[in-house]
């Protein structure tokens, strides 16, 4: 069998591969072509059957892809690659230790004197729901999340890290300043929120952990999330991506505990993109399960 691989971009040919079957994966041709491109290692190889088609699965095979005895794949360079848990933990450690060097009121930030201004309750508790969060998503990242791909292009851990860190200071530097503003309605607001940004935590987790339940340990196997004995997973019967959900709902419970205009900005930046992500998670769902419940929504129960 012969495999003629074009750029996708200019269409011109590459290579020719020879040393293929119909019995050969995307992944058996990556690792030859990366005989001929040593630079080109598998995660960053991307093959399509049109040149603007979507990328081929590693375990596909090239009998079942309709390839003939000559057959064409097209190639495009993913770029330099990172592993998911390297940009995961860079950019998840760096709000864990952000946030805390506003708290402490420097001198240099707030001037002379800040540190000896009373604290109010919301501040302390916003540190610790702030702390909590970060330190269980290094966690989640660590001993639960189970990753569909080994790696990312490596300009997303400077984007990811930017938006994370960048975020973190100005959310901290407002809430922790000594002129802050304690919620207006008191213990009811302060503790509502904080009713909220619990309850969404553990749905978060809750969601997480159904979600590494469905994936064997070393496999990319895909199936449909269902509730199970955990109420917290209920969600799932209504949205696609119940964990964004509770994600965002976190957020505003933190929004409110804090009383924190910075917070709120903070979760619609993070809404938004979240629900790009679950629309398009939603249209691959539908697309790849025939059995996929047709009421759910992608973020937001019965309306998005």
């Amino acid at each position: 069998m012969v495999v003629e691989i074009l750029d996708a971009k200019s269409q011109k040919p590459l290579a020719t591969l020879t040393s293929v079957t119909p019995a050969s994966t995307i992944l058996d041709v990556k690792k030859e072509y990366r005989k001929i491109k040593t630079s080109l290692y598998p995660e960053r190889q991307s093959y399509r059957l049109e040149p603007r088609g979507r990328s081929l699965k590693d375990e596909d095979t090239l009998s079942s892809l309709g390839l003939g005895a000559k057959g064409v794949l097209y190639f495009k360079d993913l770029g330099p690659q990172v592993g998911w848990t390297t940009v995961f933990l860079t950019e998840y450690a760096g709000p864990l230790l952000i946030y805390p060097i506003f708290y402490i009121r420097p001198s240099c930030i707030y001037g002379a004197g800040a540190t000896s201004e009373p604290y109010a309750k919301a501040v302390h508790i916003a540190l610790a729901c702030w702390t909590f969060h970060y330190a269980k998503r290094l966690l989640e990242t660590v001993f639960v999340h189970r990753f569909s791909h080994a790696t990312m292009p490596i300009m997303n851990i400077f984007k990811n890290s930017l938006y994370y860190w960048g975020f973190t200071a100005f959310v901290s530097y407002f809430i922790n300043h000594p002129l802050y503003t304690p919620p207006a309605y008191g213990n009811v607001q302060l503790y509502g929120g904080l009713a909220l940004f619990v309850v969404a935590e553990l749905g978060n987790l809750s969601i997480h952990i159904a979600l590494k339940n469905l994936r064997p340990p070393g496999t990319k196997l895909r199936r449909i999330l269902n509730p199970t004995s955990n109420p917290l997973t209920c969600l799932a019967s209504l949205v696609s991506c119940p964990n964004y959900t509770y994600e965002a709902l976190a957020w505003i419970g933190f929004s409110v505990l804090s009383q924190s205009l910075p917070a709120a900005l903070f979760t619609a930046a993070g809404f938004y993109q979240m629900s790009i992500w679950a629309l398009g998670k939603l249209r691959n769902y539908r697309r790849e399960f025939k059995e996929y419940p047709r009421s759910r929504k992608a973020i937001l129960p019965f309306i998005l």
